[in-house]
């Protein structure tokens, strides 16, 4: 029998579900944000805070359009940016390199497990004197300091990712004739990569925090952490707030545009994730 044609009317019930569906999203995800902005703007005009404490949103959105239309913010999170990716690049390399070798080698694991159980508890600031004095004033001790304190979550979850593929997967793939390098590319691997998404984010959270109080430490001439920090000295409220939103709409992004995206391509397209 010939396959009937859905009718206009259907297509357009279709798309309207789809539309709906989608708008409802969009809606959920606002829905936080419109809270605490009228919750802030609420305070900010009810005087229980001086203005120039508490500026209400109008004014850091105004802020925000002078100090791009400035091209100092802009400046400003280039900078950031360029130390962020630098170290945090550093650290998902050596995070997963060191982290896989401790799941598939006892040897690893009995080497690195007792320095980065030490080390990982400490505050990243901690290390801030230390790396100063090594490497002295300006970007590279904060891109090394990053990179450093960044790296133990990546370590911990590739680590435990690459324990946790099951022996049966390994057996079932060698009865089917996979030798070493067909394991490790198509066993191995896609099961440490859900552990590690994870361990990126939050490298990449750590490493946004370390980041932002080492730049005002490290006396960097640019970056949003020295913005935020000088605008302490001088009570400008607004442009602090605005440093920190544009660290927050930074972090969106990345989950959005980057971790989201290569989570789709690949644990979910595997069937790994829902």
């Amino acid at each position: 029998m010939a396959q009937l044609a859905p009718s206009p009317s259907s297509l357009v019930v279709a798309t309207f579900a789809r539309s709906e569906r989608r708008w409802r999203g969009i809606a959920r995800t606002a829905f936080p944000f419109i809270v605490a902005a009228l919750a802030w703007e609420l305070t900010a005009r009810s005087g229980v805070f001086p203005p120039r404490l508490f500026p209400t949103l109008e004014d850091v959105a105004l802020t925000f359009v002078r100090l791009s239309g400035s091209g100092i913010l802009p400046h400003h999170v280039l900078d950031t940016l360029i130390r962020l990716a630098a170290g945090f690049g550093l650290a998902a390399v050596c995070g997963i390199a060191i982290g896989f070798a401790m799941g598939r080698s006892r040897l690893a694991e009995d080497v690195f497990l007792p320095l980065i159980s030490i080390g990982a508890p400490i505050p990243g600031l901690a290390y801030a004197p230390l790396f100063l004095l090594w490497f002295g004033l300006g970007s590279t001790s904060a891109v090394l300091l990053v990179a450093f304190v960044s790296a133990f979550p990546v370590v911990f979850n590739t680590w435990t990712g690459a324990k946790a593929v099951k022996e049966i997967w390994l057996r079932s793939a060698q009865a089917m004739g996979a030798n070493d390098r067909r394991l490790l590319r198509h066993v191995v691997l896609p099961g440490t990569l859900p552990y590690v998404l994870t361990g990126l984010r939050l490298g990449l959270a750590q490493a946004w925090r370390i980041l932002v109080g080492v730049e005002m430490l490290a006396a960097v001439p640019w970056g949003l952490g020295w913005m935020i920090f000088g605008a302490r000295e001088f009570l400008n409220t607004d442009v602090m707030l605005a440093g920190i939103a544009v660290i927050g709409v930074i972090g969106i992004a990345l989950e959005k545009l980057v971790f989201e995206r290569l989570e789709r391509l690949t644990v979910v397209r595997w069937g790994m994730m829902a």
